[in-house]
C-alpha cells in the first residue's frame, strides 16, 4: 500500500514570479493544494522534507498528511503528491501539486506495473521478454492504493502472455482499464540470417579475381 507520510505546510498568500524566488530563497519549495471539494490553495512546503520524501518512494503515488501550520491555527489535510515540476537541468525541485482526499472516498490513480523473476521462455529458450503496459489504471480508498503493482513473469514460457485480468490485485482494489490488455509477454526468439549464401559466392568471387590476373601476368 502506499505510505502515508507526513509532511509539514503553510500557506502561501504571495504570489509571482519574486514571491517564488523568496519562497526557494528560504528553502521552501512552492505548491498548491486542490480536488475533494477544496477551494484551491497555496502552500510552501520543506524543500528538505519534500526531497526526502520523493528519494525515499517505491512508487509514483506517495500519501501524504499536510499538517498546515496557519500562524496560531494548525490543520491537517490528506493528500496525493500529484506533479512535482523539476528544474530541467540543476533537477531542483520547482514546484509540487496535491491532490486532496478523503479516507471515506474512492479515488482513482496510475500504478506503475513492475515484473519479478526471469521468465522461463527467456531464461531456458531464448524468448524475447515485452511489457506493452507499464501503468494501470486503479479505484480504491486511499488507504488501499499499492506504490506499485509486482507481477511474477517466472513460469511465462514463449507464446504466453499476461493480460490485466489475471494481475491480483490486493483487498479493495479494482481496475478501470480494459481487462484484456496484454502487459507481458515472451515472443519467440529472432532468427539470425544465415550466412551461408555469401559465404559460399566470396571464395568464387576471389578466385575469379586471382585467374583474371594471372592471365594478365602470362
Amino acid at each position: 500500500m502506499a505510505k502515508q507520510v507526513k509532511l509539514s505546510a503553510r500557506p502561501r498568500s504571495e504570489s509571482g514570479r519574486n514571491s517564488v524566488k523568496r519562497v526557494r530563497a528560504r528553502g521552501s519549495v512552492p505548491a498548491v493544494i486542490y480536488g475533494n471539494k477544496t477551494k484551491p490553495s497555496n502552500l510552501e512546503v520543506s524543500h528538505r522534507e519534500l526531497a526526502a520524501l520523493l528519494s525515499h518512494a517505491v512508487g509514483e503515488n506517495i500519501l501524504v498528511e499536510l499538517e498546515i501550520q496557519d500562524g496560531s491555527n494548525k490543520s491537517t489535510q490528506l493528500s496525493l503528491i500529484q506533479e512535482v515540476q523539476h528544474h530541467p537541468v540543476a533537477r531542483d525541485i520547482l514546484h509540487v501539486d496535491f491532490q486532496a482526499v478523503s479516507m471515506t472516498e474512492e479515488i482513482t490513480a496510475s500504478v506503475t506495473v513492475e515484473a519479478i523473476g526471469e521468465a522461463d521462455g527467456v531464461k531456458n529458450f531464448g524468448g524475447l521478454f515485452e511489457q506493452s503496459v507499464r501503468t494501470i489504471s486503479v479505484r480504491c480508498l486511499p488507504q488501499n492504493l499499492p506504490e506499485i503493482i509486482t507481477v511474477d513473469v517466472s513460469a511465462l514460457k514463449i507464446g504466453e502472455s499476461i493480460h490485466i485480468r489475471d494481475i491480483k490485485l490486493p483487498a479493495g482494489v479494482t481496475i478501470e482499464d480494459n481487462a484484456d490488455l496484454t502487459v507481458f509477454i515472451v515472443a519467440e526468439p529472432s532468427v539470425a540470417a544465415e550466412p551461408a549464401a555469401a559465404s559460399a559466392t566470396s571464395p568464387e568471387v576471389i578466385k575469379e579475381k586471382k585467374a583474371a590476373g594471372s592471365e594478365e601476368k602470362k
